[in-house]
């Protein structure tokens, strides 16, 4: 499976912002994007016009990397949300939101979503009460996620356990700190996702 393996810190160089892709790393004082908020390379530091098409460019890839999608996926997304009744970018980032990975991130069980794939792929997680190790499958209202019972001994879990009390949880995500557990209370809205896309911009770059 192809994967991005360079420097996380990289990504939010490029992108200008921070993606919380390294996460508590991010919120600290070791944060890169802080120190070097330059775009990565000999010429970042130079200052380009941006027309509309590299506006639209940076925003789909500031999502895809948001969410740790490759660009097969990311398009077969958009085409599954243009199908879709509503807002083609509004369906987009709630297919999004839905992926496993992500919901293992929201429920606080890692520290980042390219954890919570690895956590996944590694098969310490159960989708109504089954193994799963797909991080791309989709949940749907009513799904119970959870930490498998072998797995939740581990020192890991047991820390991420603790610090649930105080992280901020999503309110379409109902979490059972006590059984490592969470369940799709309804889908996300747009309203939910918290990170400042303009996903009109990303509409406007595949309707090209």
């Amino acid at each position: 499976m192809a994967r991005y393996i360079g420097p996380s810190c990289k990504l939010c160089r490029r992108e200008g912002t921070k993606l919380f892709l390294k996460g508590d790393r991010c919120t600290s004082g070791k944060c890169a994007i802080d120190h070097r908020s330059t775009a990565p390379g000999q010429h970042g530091a130079a200052r380009k016009k941006i027309e509309e098409y590299g506006m639209q460019l940076r925003e789909k890839q500031k999502a895809k990397r948001y969410y740790g999608v490759l660009e097969s996926q990311f398009k077969n997304y958009f085409e599954m949300a243009d199908k879709q009744a509503g807002m083609t970018g509004a369906n987009l980032l709630i297919l999004l939101e839905r992926r496993l990975d992500n919901v293992v991130y929201r429920m606080g069980m890692a520290e980042s979503r390219k954890e919570a794939r690895q956590l996944v792929l590694h098969g310490h997680f159960t989708l109504n009460g089954k193994k799963v190790t797909i991080p791309s499958l989709l949940v749907k209202a009513g799904d119970v996620v959870a930490v498998k019972e072998s797995s939740r001994a581990s020192e890991k879990f047991k820390a991420l356990a603790e610090a649930l009390e105080g992280r901020i949880k999503p309110k379409w995500l109902d979490v059972d700190a006590a059984k490592l557990s969470a369940k799709v209370a309804s889908l996300p809205a747009r309203e939910d996702i918290d990170f400042p896309f303009e996903e009109q911009l990303i509409v406007e770059l595949y309707s090209k």
